[in-house]
């Protein structure tokens, strides 16, 4: 009987300490600021279209954050745009900035004809976009680190 006490008490110590270890550091993390920075048109087509997503992001952590994965939503004035998740490998420094990229492949002739018309217009205006997402990161004990920001964007068609 005693053996079995001593068990129950390990598992209740053990469980307590790893859940307190799992709610910590999302009070440590201060998610980072994200921002879309461009939408280069790569290529538009009847079969699909291809755009480059650039971003900033900046850290105000007093530590990098390697970056594993990002999930990513975009909305172009308020319609969907683009959505996934791509696996990467980058550190944004401590107190620090960093860029990175992500290449899309769409089509929206077939998905969305309204989200067409955004596009071809937000190459002649400036237009809202909302972004939302998280980054996988690669720091023991630490869930992935969620962002949202919004702000507003030309579409880039250059060489087109």
């Amino acid at each position: 009987m005693n053996n079995t006490m001593v068990s129950r008490s390990l598992l209740l110590i053990c469980t307590t300490v790893l859940s307190a270890c799992a709610s910590v550091p999302d009070s440590l993390l201060t998610p980072p600021r994200v921002e879309l920075k461009n939408v280069q048109v790569m290529g538009l087509g009847f079969q699909g279209q291809s755009f480059v997503l650039s971003f900033d992001i900046a850290n105000s952590n007093p530590f990098p954050l390697p970056i594993r994965s990002v999930d990513y939503g975009i909305k172009l004035d308020g319609q969907g745009f683009a959505s996934g998740q791509t696996v990467s490998d980058f550190t944004v420094p401590a107190d620090g900035e960093t860029s990175f990229a992500i290449s899309v492949e769409l089509n929206l002739l077939q998905t969305a004809p309204q989200l067409l018309y955004v596009v071809t217009d937000a190459a002649r205006r400036d237009i809202r976009y909302e972004l939302s997402g998280r980054f996988g990161v690669d720091i023991p004990l630490v869930p992935s680190v969620k962002y949202r920001n919004n702000g507003t964007i030309r579409l880039n068609a250059n060489g087109l």
